[in-house]
């Protein structure tokens, strides 16, 4: 070790070191705590002395506050509002005009290909399967690979015999250390990522280019399967709770029934053109289940009848969650009116309203394994707990902060022993929290752009999946 200076001992208190430490990280400076230097302080760059005086070396220029005659413009009244050079504070953010025009026509391309490439061959490649749908053609399906069953005559269904040994989350849950798989899943970006349930050694997915895919988590770590049948992008995917079917809803206002193993799709659900934003199945029974729609209302569908049983007509807006808890007697719904709901199954009337003006809308809602408690990722860059008993209300000792998610609905997920919070970020990070202090545990550079979604392998001690939109699945261990 090279020495380059020497070390003192001083007797500090805790809380003026904190303030100091925090001080000197954040703005370059600090107090001197030598013996015989009151009042004299340190910068970063060396030992240079930097005044008696506390100032921020950040030299940060206000802008003008402009003419009060001018309103919009150059030159427009700022006044007080005004804020500093450089800040990129209330500009407009997103993608450029240029980029725009750039997308839409690859998205042409990619349209006006889908008429002459039908009925391609199911062996074709990846890059082909992703061509748009087309609305009015029949569903298809592409497998990806040699054959469909093994030499016992299995199909990637078969759940693998390690994987049924052992309970759900009876051993010890660690963060993950380092990337084992990427997938480049969709084109457009990744909107969704679901594991099979129990055993999770398939992975679904769901993309801004209509499709749906499912990779093998296990084995060979491959695409298996690529579902075609929606025309625009696939918001949200759902396994029954046997995993054998699942239901995709796009905001081509379709909501699509698939065999998981076949590929084949088995009923379409419309509601007079609403888009449906998200979907999920009654827990009790793989026939019924529930859709939540971009007109406020939440609607009970009966697979076996193809029609509507029942209508959740409460919210105010866009209906972003639904969560099923207390034994899948009650559900919890998530809006875009900034308000949780609570329903009790098959009875429209709201039993429980959680509202508050200084709540944020909750777009992503988890269940703790232990079923007490449930966490929603809340747009003022927090995550949020509250109680899942007979009474739900916040728990607002425990909030879970660091990551940067306003503006986009990162889906949070919880390991299988409940020990660890993991959600993603709107700077491609992955973040890993412990329950109980709510300490940030583990955070790495996921993606390059936002990490819509991660999930916990409901078998694996410290495997964990995320998505991002720059069309990449990426698995962790």
């Amino acid at each position: 070790m090279l020495t380059s200076g020497h070390a003192e001992t001083q007797a500090v208190d805790e809380l003026a070191f904190r303030q100091q430490e925090r001080r000197f990280r954040q703005q370059g400076y600090a107090y001197d705590p030598s013996a015989g230097s009151e009042g004299q302080m340190v910068e970063r760059s060396g030992g240079a002395n930097a005044g008696t005086s506390g100032r921020n070396n950040r030299e940060l220029r206000r802008k003008a506050k402009g003419d009060s005659s001018v309103l919009e413009g150059d030159g427009a009244y700022q006044g007080p509002w005004a804020g500093y050079e450089g800040e990129s504070r209330g500009e407009a953010a997103g993608p450029s005009a240029e980029q725009l025009a750039a997308y839409e026509e690859q998205l042409a391309r990619h349209t006006d290909g889908a008429d002459t490439k039908a009925g391609a061959k199911a062996g074709e490649s990846t890059a082909k399967s992703r061509i748009a749908y087309v609305a009015g053609q029949p569903e298809r399906t592409v497998f990806h690979g040699q054959s469909e069953r093994d030499y016992q005559g299995r199909s990637y269904m078969h759940v693998p015999t390690e994987l049924r040994q052992g309970e759900v989350g009876d051993r010890k849950c660690f963060a993950p250390k380092k990337m084992v798989k990427e997938w480049r899943a969709h084109a457009g970006g990744v909107s969704a990522i679901r594991f099979i349930p129990d055993s999770g050694h398939l992975l679904l997915s769901s993309g801004m280019d209509g499709t749906v895919k499912i990779h093998d988590t296990h084995a060979s770590l491959r695409t298996l399967r690529t579902y075609i049948g929606h025309s625009k992008a696939v918001r949200d995917i759902s396994f029954a709770p046997d995993g054998r079917s699942f239901l995709s809803s796009s905001y081509d206002t379709a909501t699509k029934l698939w065999d998981t193993e076949t590929g084949q799709c088995k009923q379409t659900f419309t509601a007079d053109g609403k888009v449906p934003y998200v979907a999920q199945f009654y827990p009790e029974d793989p026939n019924i289940f529930l859709v939540g729609q971009s007109d406020r209302k939440i609607v009970q569908w009966d697979a076996r009848a193809n029609e509507i049983v029942q209508e959740y007509n409460q919210h105010l807006g866009a209906i972003n969650s639904l969560t099923f808890f207390d034994g899948n007697r009650r559900f919890v719904s998530t809006s875009d009116d900034k308000s949780m709901r609570v329903w009790e199954f098959g009875i429209p009337v709201v039993i429980k309203l959680v509202a508050d003006p200084s709540m944020h809308s909750v777009p992503a809602v988890a269940l703790h394994p232990n079923q007490k408690w449930l966490v929603g990722q809340s747009m003022d860059n927090r995550i949020v707990v509250y109680s899942a008993g007979e009474r739900i209300k916040p728990h607002r000792r425990k909030v879970f902060t660091g990551h940067l998610t306003a503006g986009f609905a990162c889906q949070p997920a919880f390991s299988p022993d409940g020990r660890i919070l993991v959600s993603g970020d709107s700077e491609g990070g992955a973040w890993c929290w412990d329950w109980q202090t709510c300490r940030v545990l583990e955070k790495w550079r996921a993606h390059d752009k936002v990490t819509i979604g991660a999930a916990w392998h409901p078998r694996e001690t410290s495997r964990v999946a995320t998505c991002s939109w720059d069309g990449s699945i990426r698995y962790w261990d």
